[in-house]
C-alpha cells in the first residue's frame, strides 16, 4: 500500500513544467537533444535522496560485510549516506515507466538507462530525478589507456635475491622489491583489486598458486572474467601477472601473496566501447567486499562520436565522473591506483586521462629497467596545479604471462604496467599495519621515492622504493609491557562517536582481557574493563564521558596477543 501510494504521487506529468524537466538535462544531454536526428543515448539518472534508507545507518552488516566494516573502523572511514543501497521503490518506479536499468551507484545515487529523446523527459518528469547527464564511452587500452609495446626485457641490474625471479627480476629491483621480499613482506593478508579488460588466461602456470577472493564481469553480468560475451580478457591477464603471478625461475610478482578480487569493466570491442559506469560499479563491489587496494590500467579521454571527449583541460580532478568515483573510494578507506597513461610528453600542458587526476588517487607513471622515464609515460600537472604522476615503477620491457599457453611469456610496456608492479608495495605497507589510511600510505610513498624534495610533472616524487617505505609506516602504540600489537582486528562503531561507542571483539577461545584507551601520544587515559570472556563475540561499550574530542588508541590485551582500534570522540 506505501508503494502505491508513492506511485501515485511521483508520475503525474501536470507538476512538472517543460522548463523544469529541461533544467535537470546536462549540458552535453541538451546538445545531443539538439542535435540528434533521432537514436537512443545512454545516460546517467542522478537521484534526489535515498528514499527510507536511512534507518539502515545502524544496520552497515545488511550492507556491508564485515571486513569491509573493519576496514572503515581501521583507518578512521565513516559510514555515511553514500554506503546506503538506491531506494527500490525509485527503481521499481523507473522500471515501471518503461526503462530498463542497466546499472547502479549507491556511491552516486545514481542509475544508468538507455532512451531516445521522448524517454528522457519522462525521466525529467519524476520528482525523485534531480539530474540526467550523458554516459562517456571510452576508447579500448589497445590506443590510449593501455599501449603494449614488445620489446627485449633489460637484465641489466641482475643481481642475487633469496626468490628465483628469472626475468622479472629487472623490473623489481628498480623499487627494491626484492628485499622487501627478503624481509618478508609479500602482500599476505590484504586484498586488492584489479579492475581491467578481462584476464583470459588464469590456467597460466604463473597463477597456480593465486589467491581469489571474487571474481565479476561488469560488461556482461557474470562472474566469467575471461574472454566470454564481449570484451578480450588479454591485457587483464598481464597486468595481473605482474602483481600477482609466482612461477620461481620465470616470473614472482610484487604481492604474489596477496588476495585478489578480479573485475573486468573494460569492453575492448569497438562497437561498445567501456564504460566509467563499470569501474565505478567494480569499486562498490570491491568496497562491499572489503577491498584494502585497488589497481587500474585504464584511463578515459576520448570518446565515440556522438559523445563529447575529455580534454587535457578537465583533468583538473573534479569533472570526470570516474575520478570522482575514485576519490570516494579513497574516502572509504581503499588505496587507489592508478596508471597514469601512455599519451607521452607535451612540453605546455599534461597528457593525463582519467582518473589519473584524482586529487586521493595515487597515478603511477613509467620508467625503464634503467630508471629513466619511459617517453610514452603521461605527465602532468593538474589544471589546477597538482603534480602528477605521483610515482614511478619500471613499466618499460617488463617480463609478463602471456595471454595464450599455460607456460609462455611476453615482454610488454606501458603506465599499465608499472602501476600493479607499484600497487603492491602499498600490500606491503598495509601488512605491516592494516590501520593506515590511503593518505597515509601516499604521502610515506612520496617521502620515501627517489625525489621527495623535488618533485617534477615528468616523475612526481620519483621512483617507488618498498624497503624505505616499509621502513617508515608506523608501528601501532606501545603499552606499558613493551608489547607491539600484531594485528588490528577490534571494530567500533559509530567511529566517530559521542557520547559512546561498542567495541566488538571476537575470541576463538575463552581468554582473559584487557581493554585500556591510550591517547594518539602514548598515554594510558583509560581502563576499560579486564575479566575473562567466553569464546565467541562480545561487545563492549566505551563511554567518552570525562574524556575530551579527539583521537584515541583503544587496546585490548588476549595474554597471548595485542591488538589496537584507532576511534574519534567528536564533541
Amino acid at each position: 500500500m506505501k508503494l502505491k501510494l508513492f506511485l501515485f504521487i511521483a508520475l503525474p506529468v501536470m507538476l512538472f513544467g517543460q522548463n523544469s524537466v529541461v533544467s535537470k538535462f546536462s549540458p552535453a544531454l541538451n546538445s545531443w537533444i539538439s542535435s540528434s536526428a533521432g537514436g537512443t543515448v545512454k545516460v546517467w539518472v542522478d537521484l534526489a535522496d535515498k528514499g527510507g534508507n536511512q534507518y539502515l545507518l545502524g544496520s552497515p552488516e545488511k550492507f556491508l560485510s564485515q571486513r569491509a566494516i573493519e576496514r572503515r573502523m581501521k583507518r578512521g572511514s565513516s559510514i555515511n549516506e553514500t554506503d546506503l543501497p538506491v531506494w527500490t521503490p525509485y527503481l521499481e518506479t523507473i522500471e515501471q515507466n518503461g526503462f530498463r536499468i542497466i546499472s547502479r551507484s549507491k556511491w552516486f545515487n545514481s542509475v544508468t538507462v538507455t532512451t531516445d529523446r521522448e524517454g528522457l523527459y519522462s525521466l525529467g518528469r519524476l520528482p525523485f530525478v534531480k539530474s540526467i547527464g550523458m554516459v562517456a564511452k571510452g576508447s579500448t587500452p589497445g590506443t590510449v589507456k593501455n599501449s603494449m609495446i614488445t620489446g627485449p626485457a633489460d637484465l641489466s641490474l641482475m643481481s642475487p635475491a633469496a626468490l628465483d625471479y628469472g626475468q622479472s627480476l629487472a623490473q623489481l629491483l628498480p623499487q627494491q622489491i626484492p628485499a622487501a621480499h627478503d624481509m618478508g613482506y609479500d602482500g599476505s593478508g590484504v586484498f586488492i583489486c584489479l579492475m581491467d579488460a578481462g584476464f583470459n588466461n588464469l590456467a597460466h602456470e604463473v597463477f597456480d598458486s593465486l589467491r581469489i577472493v571474487a571474481t565479476w564481469d561488469f560488461v556482461n553480468g557474470d562472474p566469467d572474467v575471461g574472454d566470454g560475451g564481449q570484451g578480450n580478457g588479454s591485457h587483464g591477464t598481464i597486468t595481473l601477472s605482474v602483481i600477482g603471478g609466482y612461477k620461481p625461475g620465470q616470473l614472482i610478482g610484487t604481492a604474489y601473496r596477496a588476495h585478489y578480487l578480479l573485475a573486468k569493466t573494460e569492453n575492448t570491442d569497438t562497437e561498445t566501447p567501456a564504460e566509467e559506469d563499470f569501474w565505478i560499479a567494480a569499486a562498490e563491489w570491491a568496497d562491499s567486499i572489503g577491498v584494502d587496494v585497488t589497481s587500474t590500467s585504464l584511463v578515459y579521454l576520448e570518446f565515440d562520436a556522438p559523445y563529447p571527449s575529455y580534454t587535457w583541460q578537465d583533468m583538473n580532478g573534479n569533472t570526470a565522473r570516474i575520478t570522482k568515483g575514485a576519490d570516494l573510494a579513497v574516502s572509504k578507506g581503499i588505496v587507489v591506483f592508478n596508471s597514469a597513461g601512455n599519451n607521452g610528453m607535451n612540453d605546455t600542458r599534461n597528457t593525463l586521462a582519467a582518473p589519473a587526476d584524482g586529487d586521493s588517487v595515487i597515478t603511477i607513471g613509467s620508467i625503464t629497467a634503467a630508471g629513466m622515464r619511459s617517453g610514452f609515460s603521461s605527465v602532468g600537472p593538474t589544471v589546477d596545479g597538482r603534480i602528477k604522476p605521483d610515482m614511478m615503477a619500471v613499466g618499460s620491457a617488463t617480463y609478463a604471462a602471456a595471454p595464450g599457453g599455460r607456460d609462455v611469456y611476453t615482454s610488454a610496456s606501458g603506465t599499465s604496467l608499472a602501476c600493479p608492479i607499484g600497487a603492491g608495495i602499498a600490500a606491503f605497507m598495509l601488512q605491516k599495519n592494516p590501520g593506515l589510511t590511503p593518505i597515509q600510505v601516499r604521502e610515506i610513498l612520496r617521502s620515501t621515492a627517489s625525489q621527495p624534495n623535488a618533485p617534477d610533472r615528468l616523475m612526481g616524487w620519483g621512483i617507488m622504493n618498498a624497503v624505505a617505505a616499509i621502513n617508515n609506516v608506523p608501528v601501532s602504540v606501545k603499552d606499558g609491557s613493551g608489547m607491539v600489537p600484531e594485528d588490528i582486528s577490534l571494530v567500533s562503531y559509530p567511529n566517530p562517536f559521542n557520547p559512546s561507542t561498542t567495541l566488538s571483539f571476537t575470541l576463538p577461545t575463552e581468554k582473559f582481557v584487557r581493554i585500556m584507551i591510550y591517547s594518539s601520544t602514548g598515554e594510558l587515559v583509560k581502563q576499560v574493563i579486564e575479566g575473562t570472556f567466553a569464546a565467541g563475540t562480545s561487545k563492549i561499550m566505551i563511554d567518552g564521558g570525562g574524556l575530551s574530542s579527539g583521537n584515541y588508541i583503544v587496546i585490548l590485551h588476549t595474554g597471548d596477543k595485542v591488538y589496537s582500534q584507532k576511534i574519534s570522540l567528536i564533541k
